[in-house]
Protein backbone atom coordinates (compact mmCIF):
# COMPACT_ATOMS: atom_id res chain seq x y z
CA UNK A 1 0.00 0.00 0.00
CA UNK A 2 1.54 3.35 -1.20
CA UNK A 3 2.79 5.68 2.38
CA UNK A 4 -0.40 8.09 1.58
CA UNK A 5 -3.35 5.46 1.27
CA UNK A 6 -1.34 3.68 4.31
CA UNK A 7 -1.49 6.86 6.28
CA UNK A 8 -5.24 7.59 5.94
CA UNK A 9 -6.13 3.64 7.11
CA UNK A 10 -3.59 4.28 9.65
CA UNK A 11 -5.48 7.57 10.99
CA UNK A 12 -9.14 6.33 10.03
CA UNK A 13 -9.06 3.60 12.04
CA UNK A 14 -7.88 5.47 15.43
CA UNK A 15 -10.90 7.92 14.44
CA UNK A 16 -12.97 4.71 14.48
CA UNK A 17 -11.85 3.68 17.62
CA UNK A 18 -12.32 7.33 19.50
CA UNK A 19 -15.62 7.08 17.29
CA UNK A 20 -17.03 3.86 19.50
CA UNK A 21 -16.70 5.85 22.58
CA UNK A 22 -18.96 8.54 20.97
CA UNK A 23 -21.95 6.12 20.22
CA UNK A 24 -21.03 6.78 16.68
CA UNK A 25 -20.33 4.37 13.91
CA UNK A 26 -16.96 5.06 11.88
CA UNK A 27 -16.38 3.20 9.05
CA UNK A 28 -13.66 3.64 6.25
CA UNK A 29 -13.17 3.21 2.45
CA UNK A 30 -10.67 3.67 0.73
CA UNK A 31 -13.10 4.81 -3.10
CA UNK A 32 -16.29 6.88 -3.34
CA UNK A 33 -17.51 4.10 -4.66
CA UNK A 34 -17.33 1.63 -2.07
CA UNK A 35 -18.48 4.09 0.66
CA UNK A 36 -21.92 4.75 -1.84
CA UNK A 37 -22.66 1.38 -2.29
CA UNK A 38 -22.45 0.78 1.94
CA UNK A 39 -24.92 4.21 2.44
CA UNK A 40 -27.11 3.15 -0.29
CA UNK A 41 -27.55 -0.68 1.08
CA UNK A 42 -28.87 1.10 4.22
CA UNK A 43 -31.88 2.27 2.28
CA UNK A 44 -34.82 0.24 2.30
CA UNK A 45 -37.31 0.58 -0.19
CA UNK A 46 -39.93 3.61 1.28
CA UNK A 47 -37.23 5.44 2.92
CA UNK A 48 -37.54 9.15 3.00
CA UNK A 49 -33.99 10.47 2.86
CA UNK A 50 -33.06 14.36 3.46
CA UNK A 51 -29.55 16.06 2.67
CA UNK A 52 -27.82 19.00 3.25
CA UNK A 53 -25.80 21.16 0.73
CA UNK A 54 -22.43 19.15 0.35
CA UNK A 55 -19.70 19.62 -2.56
CA UNK A 56 -18.10 15.79 -1.14
CA UNK A 57 -21.98 14.20 -1.56
CA UNK A 58 -21.40 15.68 -5.25
CA UNK A 59 -17.83 14.71 -5.89
CA UNK A 60 -18.19 11.27 -4.36
CA UNK A 61 -20.97 10.05 -6.27
CA UNK A 62 -23.64 9.60 -3.63
CA UNK A 63 -25.88 12.62 -4.48
CA UNK A 64 -26.46 11.00 -8.33
CA UNK A 65 -27.25 7.62 -6.34
CA UNK A 66 -29.60 9.30 -4.25
CA UNK A 67 -31.23 10.80 -7.15
CA UNK A 68 -31.48 7.96 -9.41
CA UNK A 69 -32.72 5.87 -6.77
CA UNK A 70 -36.02 5.46 -7.82
CA UNK A 71 -36.87 3.08 -4.37
CA UNK A 72 -36.87 6.09 -1.57
CA UNK A 73 -38.09 9.45 -1.05
CA UNK A 74 -36.06 12.19 -1.45
CA UNK A 75 -36.63 15.68 -0.33
CA UNK A 76 -35.01 17.90 -2.76
CA UNK A 77 -34.29 21.36 -2.57
CA UNK A 78 -33.48 22.20 -6.04
CA UNK A 79 -37.42 21.24 -7.33
CA UNK A 80 -38.73 23.74 -5.33
CA UNK A 81 -40.73 26.53 -7.04
CA UNK A 82 -40.36 29.35 -4.13
CA UNK A 83 -38.90 30.04 -0.78
CA UNK A 84 -42.34 27.95 0.66
CA UNK A 85 -41.49 25.21 -0.32
CA UNK A 86 -37.78 25.39 0.38
CA UNK A 87 -38.97 25.70 4.21
CA UNK A 88 -41.55 23.18 3.43
CA UNK A 89 -38.58 20.19 2.63
CA UNK A 90 -36.25 21.50 4.89
CA UNK A 91 -39.45 20.28 7.63
CA UNK A 92 -39.98 17.35 5.77
CA UNK A 93 -36.11 16.53 6.08
CA UNK A 94 -35.99 17.36 9.85
CA UNK A 95 -38.29 13.85 9.96
CA UNK A 96 -36.64 11.89 7.28
CA UNK A 97 -35.60 8.41 7.69
CA UNK A 98 -31.90 8.97 6.58
CA UNK A 99 -30.06 12.27 6.42
CA UNK A 100 -27.72 12.47 4.22
CA UNK A 101 -24.38 15.11 5.00
CA UNK A 102 -20.18 15.74 5.03
CA UNK A 103 -18.43 17.39 7.80
CA UNK A 104 -17.03 20.16 7.89
CA UNK A 105 -14.02 18.66 10.06
CA UNK A 106 -13.03 15.81 11.95
CA UNK A 107 -11.01 15.61 14.71
CA UNK A 108 -8.88 12.47 15.56
CA UNK A 109 -9.94 11.56 18.75
CA UNK A 110 -13.92 11.23 16.89
CA UNK A 111 -15.43 14.69 17.38
CA UNK A 112 -17.33 16.09 14.33
CA UNK A 113 -17.04 20.18 13.55
CA UNK A 114 -19.53 21.58 11.22
CA UNK A 115 -20.33 25.32 11.02
CA UNK A 116 -23.74 26.31 9.05
CA UNK A 117 -25.45 29.74 7.79
CA UNK A 118 -29.08 29.11 8.38
CA UNK A 119 -28.71 25.80 10.48
CA UNK A 120 -31.04 23.23 8.41
CA UNK A 121 -27.96 20.91 8.03
CA UNK A 122 -26.58 21.04 12.16
CA UNK A 123 -30.26 20.93 13.08
CA UNK A 124 -30.80 17.46 10.95
CA UNK A 125 -27.63 16.17 12.36
CA UNK A 126 -28.55 17.23 16.26
CA UNK A 127 -31.93 15.75 16.37
CA UNK A 128 -34.90 14.60 14.07
CA UNK A 129 -33.84 12.22 11.27
CA UNK A 130 -33.86 8.63 11.95
CA UNK A 131 -30.15 8.22 10.95
CA UNK A 132 -27.74 10.36 9.44
CA UNK A 133 -24.93 9.29 7.47
CA UNK A 134 -22.02 11.75 6.74
CA UNK A 135 -19.46 11.01 4.12
CA UNK A 136 -16.46 12.67 4.42
CA UNK A 137 -13.02 12.56 2.59
CA UNK A 138 -9.73 12.34 4.96
CA UNK A 139 -8.83 15.77 3.79
CA UNK A 140 -10.93 16.88 6.52
CA UNK A 141 -8.91 15.12 9.48
CA UNK A 142 -7.63 17.70 12.02
CA UNK A 143 -5.69 17.58 15.61
CA UNK A 144 -8.49 19.09 17.58
CA UNK A 145 -11.94 21.17 17.47
CA UNK A 146 -9.43 24.52 17.73
CA UNK A 147 -8.26 23.17 14.29
CA UNK A 148 -11.24 22.38 12.97
CA UNK A 149 -13.13 25.78 13.71
CA UNK A 150 -9.82 27.17 11.49
CA UNK A 151 -10.06 24.90 9.03
CA UNK A 152 -13.66 25.66 8.35
CA UNK A 153 -13.11 29.57 8.10
CA UNK A 154 -9.63 30.13 6.48
CA UNK A 155 -10.13 26.62 3.96
CA UNK A 156 -13.51 25.41 3.66
CA UNK A 157 -15.78 28.82 4.21
CA UNK A 158 -13.81 30.68 1.08
CA UNK A 159 -14.39 28.35 -1.94
CA UNK A 160 -17.60 27.78 -0.55
CA UNK A 161 -18.42 31.86 -0.75
CA UNK A 162 -17.36 31.66 -4.14
CA UNK A 163 -19.72 28.52 -5.24
CA UNK A 164 -22.57 30.12 -3.45
CA UNK A 165 -21.84 33.76 -4.91
CA UNK A 166 -21.97 35.16 -1.81
CA UNK A 167 -20.40 38.61 -0.84
CA UNK A 168 -18.68 37.47 2.07
CA UNK A 169 -14.98 38.69 2.99
CA UNK A 170 -14.09 35.29 2.66
CA UNK A 171 -15.28 34.51 -0.89
CA UNK A 172 -14.04 38.22 -1.96
CA UNK A 173 -10.49 37.91 -0.10
CA UNK A 174 -9.90 34.38 0.62
CA UNK A 175 -9.46 35.38 3.99
CA UNK A 176 -12.18 34.96 7.12
CA UNK A 177 -13.08 38.06 7.99
CA UNK A 178 -15.31 36.91 11.57
CA UNK A 179 -17.63 38.92 9.92
CA UNK A 180 -21.55 39.68 10.53
CA UNK A 181 -22.35 40.01 6.83
CA UNK A 182 -25.82 39.72 5.84
CA UNK A 183 -24.80 36.71 3.97
CA UNK A 184 -22.40 34.89 6.70
CA UNK A 185 -21.82 31.09 6.22
CA UNK A 186 -20.74 31.13 9.60
CA UNK A 187 -24.20 31.80 12.39
CA UNK A 188 -23.97 28.21 14.00
CA UNK A 189 -21.24 26.30 15.33
CA UNK A 190 -21.76 22.46 16.43
CA UNK A 191 -19.48 20.23 18.29
CA UNK A 192 -20.61 16.69 18.62
CA UNK A 193 -19.22 15.58 20.44
CA UNK A 194 -21.27 12.01 21.30
CA UNK A 195 -24.50 10.87 19.69
CA UNK A 196 -27.24 10.56 22.31
CA UNK A 197 -28.76 7.91 20.63
CA UNK A 198 -25.92 5.14 19.54
CA UNK A 199 -25.37 4.60 16.35
CA UNK A 200 -27.71 7.20 15.09
CA UNK A 201 -24.98 9.04 13.13
CA UNK A 202 -22.76 7.01 10.56
CA UNK A 203 -19.56 8.61 9.72
CA UNK A 204 -18.09 7.10 6.46
CA UNK A 205 -14.75 7.97 5.97
CA UNK A 206 -13.33 8.04 2.65
CA UNK A 207 -9.39 7.74 1.49
CA UNK A 208 -9.60 10.57 -0.87
CA UNK A 209 -9.62 13.94 -0.72
CA UNK A 210 -13.31 15.28 -1.36
CA UNK A 211 -15.27 18.86 -0.87
CA UNK A 212 -13.89 21.70 0.77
Amino acid sequence: MEPKKQYYKNTAETIIKNMKKRQIEGYYFETSREAIEMASSLLKPGASVGFGGSMTLNESGMMDALLNNPDITLYDRSQAKNAEEIKEIYHKSLSADFYFMSANAITTDGELVNIDGNGNRVAALIYGPEYVIILAGMNKVVRNTQDAVSRVHNIAAPPNGNRLNKQTPCALTGVCGDCFSPECMCSHTVITRRSGVNGRIKVLLIGEELGY
